[in-house]
């Protein structure tokens, strides 16, 4: 009997090799590490052999395994391009997607780079901007699909997470509270600031940036405290206690009018991708 080799988890594997860690892998195939992992072991059981060897903390592919690579890609090409071919309705042309930073790594490296593949006569045009510019440039038609993060009761919410504060827990008993904040307009910005007023909690804005890198960084050297989703730091526990509440957010999936068949599926990838943030 024929040995029948699954996509996904042919899919899987080259995510494994290309980004070079069963954790970032998880961003471009949107599973978690540890079905990951199982994927990977019904991989070997298919095929009689182990297909990685560790070397430290680092996965290194076995002969077998390297083997398998060049036929995982071909016949990964081959099933996008028969997917291709019988839509019928192949995109040709410019494709204009409005991320947030809080996105733009995780789809970039996912759910863009495989829509490109699928789609090789379009242009990916990729603008990261905040929220309210991408969506006047959405209802301008300068944009054809944005991710972006709105408010709890946005009718066109993903899915809502709460606001979190991240940083060094001890920066959360200092008698004035270093704070990182993004540039404005930004809707973690406005909510930091209120609910510290609010408490009347005193704190000094010790970095003011346009840049989410340069946040995280500030945070990750415990220079600052900021308020951010799961997203900024994921794995990371927030802190919970001695800073006063923040609101929930939403993040929000809107597509311009009457978009092309395959705009509309990019979408719809990009919304389901939102909802496994």
């Amino acid at each position: 009997m024929a040995t029948n080799l699954p996509t996904e988890l042919l899919r899987s594997f080259v995510a494994i090799v290309d980004s070079g860690s069963m954790l970032k892998a998880t961003e471009r195939v949107f599973v978690t590490q540890s079905a990951l992992s199982l994927q990977m072991k019904r991989l070997e059981e298919t095929v009689l052999t182990p297909l990685f060897h560790r070397d430290g903390r680092r996965l290194v592919l076995t002969p077998a395994g390297q083997a398998l690579l060049v036929h995982a890609r071909e016949i990964l090409a081959l099933n996008d391009r028969a997917v291709v071919a019988l839509t019928g309705d192949a995109l040709v042309g410019p494709v204009r997607v409005g991320l947030v930073q809080d996105f733009a790594e995780t789809l970039l490296s996912g759910v863009l780079a495989r829509f490109s593949q699928l789609n090789p006569e379009v242009q990916l045009e990729v603008r990261v901007a905040g929220s309210p510019e991408l969506l006047d440039l959405l209802s301008g038609d300068r944009l054809d699909v944005v991710l972006c993060m709105g408010a709890p009761d946005d009718p066109h919410a993903a899915r809502v997470a709460p606001m979190v504060w991240h940083g060094d827990p001890d920066l959360a008993k200092a008698a004035v509270l270093p704070l990182a904040i993004l540039a404005p307009p930004c809707r973690f910005r406005d909510a930091a600031l209120a609910a510290l007023e609010r408490d009347g909690r005193p704190f000094r804005v010790a970095l003011e940036t346009p840049s989410l890198s340069a946040l995280r960084a500030a945070v990750e050297a415990g220079l600052a405290v900021t308020c951010r989703t799961a997203l900024f730091r994921p794995g990371t526990p927030p802190i919970e206690a001695g800073l006063p509440a923040v609101p929930q957010v939403a993040y929000v999936s809107r597509i311009g009018a009457a978009p092309h068949p395959s705009i509309a599926r990019l979408s719809g990838l990009m919304h389901q991708a939102a909802l496994e943030l």
